[in-house]
């Protein structure tokens, strides 16, 4: 069974895109492994709320003030939370890496965890979606959502609708 396309705004993605990245790299350049676990949080919880963690910096602070203008997409929800629900895990990954005391194994997952969330906010591919949408095709139960007709899945769709 299809999920319904809903309206998306994808400003608030990028907002969350943004604060992942500025957030483990700041925890990487003080060497602060307890901020990998404080982002990972925000991500989970975020996932559990199905928005983006970092929402409330995007609708709380940047949108009222105009920094920040919608960019409300038709778009499949589903696939962006399960995105973030496995950037989360894998950082919680490389929290059980710190803990264990390999902080090489710990760091090389937030790198990751970087490089994805960079990718999608700076090119517009969001591996997790297209994960998403592989696992939708295998008819795997949950992933029911398709990608957009004409959309390669993962890429960013186009066509602003307000």
């Amino acid at each position: 069974m299809n999920d319904p396309i809903r309206q998306v705004d994808h400003s608030a993605l990028r907002v969350n895109q943004a604060a992942i990245i500025t957030l483990l790299l700041v925890a990487f350049v003080v060497n602060v492994p307890w901020f990998v676990a404080l982002v990972a949080l925000i991500m989970l919880v975020g996932t559990a709320l199905r928005q983006p963690g970092f929402k409330p910096i995007y609708a709380g602070l940047l949108k009222p003030r105009g920094i920040v203008k919608p960019d409300v997409i038709s778009d499949n929800p589903q696939p962006h939370v399960f995105a973030q629900g496995m950037g989360g895990s894998v950082l919680v990954i490389g929290i059980i890496a710190f803990v264990l005391g390999n902080s090489i194994v710990g760091w090389a997952l937030a790198w990751l965890v970087i490089a994805l969330a960079a990718l999608n906010l700076f090119v517009g591919f969001c591996a997790g979606c297209f994960v998403y949408y592989w696992l939708s095709r295998l008819h795997v139960p949950g992933f029911g959502a398709q990608p957009l007709p004409g959309t390669f899945p993962g890429m960013r769709p186009s066509g602003r609708t307000s």
